[in-house]
């Protein structure tokens, strides 16, 4: 395998950090030759339109989705193999350019044989400019880069390039959940989401944002920032009625 599908999107406008880390273990970069063929999402291009339906359509499957997600920046894949292991009737996309976390995630996809996952290697954003209105049921952006420097905040994945973007996507009534543990971009994405108008806050008390769901599983990034003491702080939109 070649570093040519990571490596698609513009560095002079990105909105993530490196591409990849440490060498892989050989079972690692044998998925990335292997399973991830079967589940790859390629990078669309301008003007290209992408069903999230069709992407879970295989001969044989009787089913459809009854729903579809969609993850941007799934880091080492946990949080989205959690939701498709208690979710086999959701159809789940994740996005994600690091390709260490690519291979983590098809580890964990492969292990408990799950089908219900697609990946896009790459950048989220053309693949938001490719899915049709109202077609995503769910959205996720969680402990994504907090760019502290200021001069870097444009680059957060939360604000007002991308709002519109998922707020197209999103169905009446979805929710957009976001966390980090960087009070900077905490307050960022709260600044930004809330004035956003087809975003409605939930919290109504304090334990709704320091208090993840049950549904929503803790990631291991999450758990190192406890133990580092810092306190991650657990959002959730949902998108308003359109009209």
């Amino acid at each position: 395998m070649t570093d040519q599908p990571f490596d698609s999107a513009d560095s002079s406008n990105r909105l993530f950090g490196r591409r990849k880390g440490r060498p892989l273990r050989k079972r690692r970069t044998e998925l990335l030759d292997t399973l991830l063929p079967t589940l790859e999402i390629p990078v669309p291009k301008p003007g290209e339109r992408v069903d999230p339906q069709a992407l879970f359509t295989r001969p044989g499957q009787s089913e459809p989705a009854q729903d579809v997600w969609l993850e941007v920046g799934f880091g080492s894949g946990h949080h989205l193999a959690w939701q498709a292991r208690h979710n086999p009737e959701i159809g789940l996309i994740g996005a994600e350019p690091f390709v260490n976390g690519v291979a983590a995630l098809l580890g964990l996809l492969d292990d408990d044989k799950l089908g219900n996952v697609r990946v896009l290697p790459d950048d989220a954003r053309p693949l938001l400019d490719a899915l049709p209105d109202a077609s995503i049921g769910r959205a996720f952006v969680l402990f994504a880069d907090p760019w502290p420097k200021k001069r870097h905040a444009d680059r957060r994945f939360i604000g007002p390039e991308n709002l519109p973007r998922l707020a197209r996507v999103l169905k009446d009534g979805a929710e957009l959940r976001l966390a980090s543990d960087d009070m900077g971009l905490v307050r960022w994405m709260l600044e930004h989401t809330v004035k956003h108008p087809d975003f409605e806050w939930t919290a109504r008390v304090p334990s709704d944002w320091r208090v993840r769901p049950a549904d929503w599983p803790a990631t291991r990034y999450e758990e190192k920032a406890i133990a580092a003491g810092r306190k991650p702080v657990f959002l959730r939109f949902v998108r308003k009625p359109r009209g």
